[in-house]
């Protein structure tokens, strides 16, 4: 197991890589164990409403820095590049896709099945009014994908790998470029967020936080 040093020091090391060296490329074996810890990680009830889009073709790179003006740097020089997708209504605890999920990934058996979609449809209509309105459904999955984000960028820093998590683009605009290119289908999923894999080029500059006494408040 890794030490509690090994840990901290990966989180020294990561940056937002703002560009990569473009002759450096991640092997397969350390991206799919980058892949597998987004695949591991954890969601609300389990649900995992995410789907990750791997974007190594270079012409819908292209297109896509049009659009998403946080990535000049690393869209042309990122080893891989993922945009990272949520999906809308098949969340609602109604969806056929909810109850095969649970039927079929989870292996529930079908009174527990039951209880599970009252404790969900009470979650989404009262505990959390997700129902009300589209867009809070969408934001709620949405954040859950900044769960499988976080836990991708440390992995990635804790075998040597930079990283870019990216928000800045237009969201609509991006996700007409996806669906154009056959790759987003908008009425079933929208888009979270980006994040960029490579080698840096340029050093780190120092990191700064706030000290804990700033930031964490005990309750005894």
């Amino acid at each position: 197991m890794p030490t509690k040093q090994d840990i901290i020091s990966a989180f020294q090391f990561r940056h937002a890589c703002k560009q990569f060296d473009p002759a450096k490329t991640i092997c397969d074996e350390d991206f799919d164990f980058i892949l597998e810890t987004a695949r591991l990680s954890p969601s609300s009830f389990g649900f995992e409403p995410w789907h990750f889009l791997i974007i190594q073709n270079q012409d819908l790179r292209t297109k896509l820095m049009k659009v998403v003006w946080g990535a000049q740097g690393t869209l042309p020089t990122a080893s891989h590049f993922v945009a990272m997708l949520y999906r809308k209504d098949d969340m609602r605890f109604d969806s056929t896709y909810l109850a095969d999920f649970m039927r079929n990934i989870q292996k529930l058996p079908e009174e527990i099945i039951e209880k599970k979609k009252a404790k969900y449809q009470k979650f989404q209509a009262t505990d959390f009014n997700l129902l009300d309105n589209p867009r809070h459904m969408h934001d709620w999955a949405g954040k859950q994908i900044y769960i499988a984000l976080g836990n991708m960028m440390t992995a990635a820093a804790m075998i040597g790998i930079d990283s870019c998590p990216i928000e800045g683009f237009d969201i609509a605009e991006t996700e007409a470029v996806l669906s154009e290119a056959g790759v987003l289908d908008s009425n079933k999923m929208g888009l979270a967020v980006m994040v960029a894999f490579g080698y840096r080029t340029n050093p780190q500059l120092v990191k700064t936080r706030q000290t804990q006494e700033q930031i964490i408040s005990w309750i005894r």
